[in-house]
């Protein structure tokens, strides 16, 4: 079952989160790997700044969470996480088209460049990989992450933002933006 995670998930969406997270340890970049991956205050955070996550839910335990956040005129994934033990069992698939199906918007995903993984999950679910100058841009116009991060991550973008551009191609990149 999927449901919105609430306040009492809290401690789970960390201990998710951190767990999961763990696969990025000697993947990304050293001088961004922390541990705890994310702590509690970041995690508050990401919810205060619209953040909602939701999570799947087997015999009353989560075993994964992904976020959803609308930003201006997109949706932003966020956040995708599956406890290591419950991995290839379809979890991330079925959490991810949920919240597509819950996007009103285009949506966008950032992930770390090495986190092929991750990369390659999101491609299977029909998102493709923007340019590198739209990710620099989408990066800084959509998300608050450090300078050092934009350069170390992707930006896939699912057939809705890719057909808008098309339909517009100015419309994503200002020319004097860069």
């Amino acid at each position: 079952m999927i449901r919105k995670c609430a306040a009492r998930d809290f401690e789970t969406l960390c201990e998710i989160i951190n767990d999961a997270a763990q696969a990025y340890k000697g993947a990304i970049p050293a001088d961004r790997w922390h541990d705890p991956y994310m702590g509690e205050e970041e995690l508050r955070r990401e919810i205060r700044r619209g953040v909602e996550f939701w999570g799947y839910e087997e015999q009353g335990k989560l075993e994964g969470v992904m976020g959803l956040q609308d930003v201006q005129d997109v949706t932003l994934i966020r956040h995708a996480y599956v406890r290591p033990d419950r991995r290839r069992r379809g979890i991330g698939g079925k959490l991810l088209c949920f919240l597509l199906a819950k996007a009103a918007k285009p949506v966008l995903i950032g992930t770390w460049a090495a986190a092929t993984w991750a990369v390659g999950f999101y491609e299977k679910h029909g998102f493709s990989r923007v340019s590198e100058r739209e990710k620099n841009f989408l990066l800084k116009k959509y998300w608050t992450i450090p300078e050092r991060q934009i350069e170390t991550s992707v930006v896939l973008a699912d057939p809705r933002w890719l057909s808008q551009r098309r339909g517009n191609p100015g419309a994503s990149i200002p020319q004097n933006s860069l």
